[in-house]
């Protein structure tokens, strides 16, 4: 059965080093190479604008890629894109060989979704900890993207790697306890906890002068 729709050329033979790579570049070919399934490694080069098409969709850089490398075609992703470190456009691409029925470990992002209606109350903030997370999945099962619920989060509490919902035959090696996302309180959060604490000390007799003050004034006494 045919995994992926997304098919991508790549040409052999082509010179290493640095000043050839560069003239591949000014030509509109990537340099890259081939590896895995216990075969040789195989430099390659493939047209930028089919590369730049084969990664615009959902799945990203985890697109599954049919490679046809001198009319051998190889189901393969890519594992690896070094960008130039001031312009950002590919200066290299690594692809990996995979076999479709066997399980393949890739990074997948970390979508938050929802709104916590404790954390709005409390005028606190989500603070997203980890972006993407490990999964280990057959080729065609690869999620394009893992969401979490963050609904429930309140000050001080976590949304760990144990609560994101994986889709059936999806694992990961990360610990479950890892937190993905906080609930965090920001400075508006710690003057609300102080005007309620000075409120309680008043309704219970215990306020100080700096707590009558304050609330004669309408705001903190600092």
């Amino acid at each position: 059965m045919k995994t992926t729709d997304i098919s991508l050329t790549a040409t052999t033979g082509r010179a290493i080093g640095t000043g050839p790579s560069r003239r591949v570049r000014t030509e509109g070919q990537v340099p890259g190479v081939v590896y895995g399934l216990e075969s040789e490694a195989v430099a390659v080069t493939v047209p930028w604008p089919d590369l730049r098409r084969a990664l615009s969709t959902d799945a990203g850089q985890n697109a599954l890629i049919e490679l046809d490398i001198d009319g051998s075609t190889y189901l393969s992703i890519v594992t690896e894109l070094q960008r130039h470190p001031v312009r950002r456009d590919v200066i290299h691409v690594d692809f990996l060989r995979i076999d479709p029925d066997k399980p393949l470990s890739v990074d997948v992002p970390i979508v938050l979704s929802g709104r916590s209606e404790a954390l709005e109350h409390r005028k606190g903030m989500v603070d997203q900890i980890m972006y993407t997370l490990t999964v280990l999945a057959r080729p065609g099962g690869i999620p394009n993207q893992i969401e979490g619920d963050i609904s429930g989060l309140e000050i001080g509490t976590s949304l760990t790697v144990g609560d994101l919902p994986l889709p059936d035959g999806v694992t990961t090696p990360i610990d479950t306890d890892e937190p993905v996302a906080m609930g965090s309180p920001t400075r508006s959060t710690v003057i609300m906890q102080q005007e309620e604490a000075r409120a309680a000390r008043i309704a219970s007799g215990e306020a100080t002068e700096e707590d009558l003050a304050a609330a004669a004034g309408g705001g903190d006494a600092d």
